[in-house]
């Protein structure tokens, strides 16, 4: 059966919550105005239509199924994810659950702010808040995504981010560079590069609109919330010439 005719019949409500999240994120990608219209030019433009339209071709190599956004693979893999992430099988998500996705480097101060923003049952997270998660932290680059971010960067719900909002998350990577014995970077530097990099309209003042505007928002996430991001995007040079070599 093709990746098309899986999708309409595997886990059902998981697939349907999948489907509409991508979606989400994927439309939010061609909005050209705060009017929150699409023109049809646009979405005839965007890889997110040529993705799921691929899907209807039933030699798609897995490669090619594996890098698809609407693909049954995505699907699988995301959903497998959460369930090996259950490790009690209630269903739902601790913080100390989720504290194991991917590389086990999110920062705790992030985690608490996940737990604190997002929909919660008796403390855990179920599956859809988990893909409002994932599907955010994946596709970091897309507004959608830089929208849930700023929301859990924004604690005062101020609207924008200062300094004080950076150094608070970012104290939690020194913290834990500090627990692997190594060197913690200085949040100056940090901080001079995360401006030069959004370049606000404020310089004092980081908004939604800087982040998405910059092209740089995603970069700005995982410099906050994951010490293995951070440690990468820090070495992203040094990384490069290995690549090379």
């Amino acid at each position: 059966m093709s990746s098309y005719g899986i999708l309409t019949s595997f886990f059902g409500l998981k697939i349907h919550s999948y489907l509409l999240k991508i979606i989400n994120i994927a439309v939010s990608a061609v909005i050209k105005s705060r009017k929150k219209t699409i023109r049809i030019q646009d979405i005839l433009a965007c890889s997110f239509l040529d993705d799921l339209l691929e899907l209807r071709d039933e030699e798609l190599s897995q490669e090619l199924q594996d890098s698809n956004w609407f693909s049954a693979s995505s699907v699988l893999r995301i959903y497998g994810n959460y369930l090996n992430l259950d490790r009690d099988h209630n269903g739902m998500l601790s913080r100390q659950e989720l504290q194991k996705y991917g590389t086990g480097s999110l920062s705790p101060v992030f985690l608490e702010r996940i737990y604190e923003e997002c929909l919660t049952y008796e403390g855990e997270l179920d599956y859809k808040s988990y893909l409002d998660f994932v599907l955010a932290y994946e596709y970091r680059q897309e507004p959608a995504s830089i929208q849930y971010f700023f929301k859990l960067l924004d604690i005062e719900k101020k609207s924008y981010l200062t300094q004080w909002d950076l150094n608070y998350f970012f104290r939690s990577i020194q913290t834990m560079m500090r627990d692997l014995k190594q060197e913690p970077v200085n949040f100056g530097d940090v901080s001079d590069e995360i401006f030069d990099m959004v370049r606000p309209a404020d310089p004092y003042k980081i908004t939604l609109r800087d982040m998405i505007d910059c092209g740089q928002g995603g970069t700005v996430v995982r410099i906050l919330i994951d010490l293995n991001e951070f440690w990468m995007y820090e070495n992203r040079e040094s990384l490069l010439a290995e690549q090379e070599d």
